[in-house]
């Protein structure tokens, strides 16, 4: 094989990891925002299954204390809908996607960037070399 066909393989497969490093910061980034959603978004909770009239329940970050602690005291049925380990899980999954992704991203670019200097480089030195006779 060639040096530049050998050239444009490794700098495809470079794109090709870049790409896949900008996946895995899509699926962080959709995860930060199912996050956001548990968090952020007001719901409703059945009090028992098939209930016409379901319980409207303000969004667990801006709740006052008493829905979110002592809720269940009253018979709040709010209190357990949602809970603050299932976005806590949900925010702790999105930590190891943005971590590959960025390695792969970085990784890649750095990849692509040297085989560009590289191939610079040969250039420069094919131009500044006398002519062979």
């Amino acid at each position: 094989m060639r040096s530049r066909e050998f050239d444009r393989d490794f700098r495809e497969r470079s794109r090709r990891t870049r790409a896949r490093g900008i996946g895995f910061f899509a699926v962080a980034g959709l995860l930060w925002g199912w996050c956001a959603l548990l968090l952020l978004t007001p719901y409703e909770v059945d009090r028992k299954p098939g209930d016409p009239y379901p319980e409207e329940c303000v969004s667990r970050l801006f709740t006052d204390g008493d829905t979110a602690n002592e809720g269940l005291f009253r018979g709040d049925f709010c209190e357990n809908e949602r809970d603050w380990p299932e976005a806590l899980a949900v925010l702790g999954l999105s930590v190891p996607a943005a971590v590959v992704g960025a390695v792969l991203f970085t990784s890649g670019s750095v990849s692509c960037r040297m085989s560009a200097h590289a191939q610079a480089m040969r250039e420069l030195d094919r131009l500044s070399d006398p002519p062979r006779a």
